[in-house]
């Protein structure tokens, strides 16, 4: 695995080696020795799928409050979408920004999201699948969002946005006193 900083911190892009012989290949995808290089040391507790039929499909802005609040290792197994990750850390240089990158399941990029972030994404092929590995339980109360069409963010998604669930449309945009979490 090659790990790879972004600007924003804690936040990172995990590039996966592949072994590829006659049958394919073969790739770690996650390794807890190896993710201690850059100092994650968080149990996972809970993985997850999403699969998304249309192409353009937006979920989130979503995260967990405190005490909840947890860390989201994010790849792309089928399709592929450009992924979001918003800074909600009051303490952070890049509060209020975010950082996107594209995840595919040819590219074998993963994205190491920390906690204090929100995560969304749009699938740029129909039929794309991504798998979550989280740091903390789905705890109902805790669970929340920001719009993903927020004018204080400005995101560039690449496609027009659609087929957003009635919960996403139900966020609020981020209030003008907003401190961060």
């Amino acid at each position: 695995m090659e790990f790879i900083e972004t600007p924003f911190s804690g936040l990172w892009i995990i590039k996966h080696n592949q072994l590829v012989d006659q049958r394919g290949y073969f790739s770690r995808t996650f390794c807890q020795n190896e993710f201690k290089q850059i100092d994650f040391n968080k149990k996972i507790v809970q993985i997850n799928q999403s699969y998304n039929t249309e192409q353009g499909t937006i979920r989130g802005l979503h995260f967990q409050m405190p005490p909840f609040s947890e860390y989201k290792l994010i790849r792309c197994i089928q399709g592929s979408v450009f992924d979001v990750a918003v800074d909600l850390r009051k303490s952070s240089p890049t509060f209020l920004q975010y950082f996107s990158v594209e995840l595919t399941s040819n590219n074998m990029l993963s994205i190491l999201i920390p906690e204090g972030f929100a995560h969304g994404f749009q699938t740029l092929e129909a039929n794309s699948i991504l798998l979550y590995h989280h740091t903390e339980f789905y705890t109902p109360g805790y669970d929340t969002g920001i719009r993903y069409d927020d004018p204080r963010l400005q995101i560039a998604w690449p496609l027009h946005p659609k087929n957003i669930s009635p919960r996403d449309l139900s966020h609020h945009f981020i209030e003008p006193n907003f401190n961060g979490l």
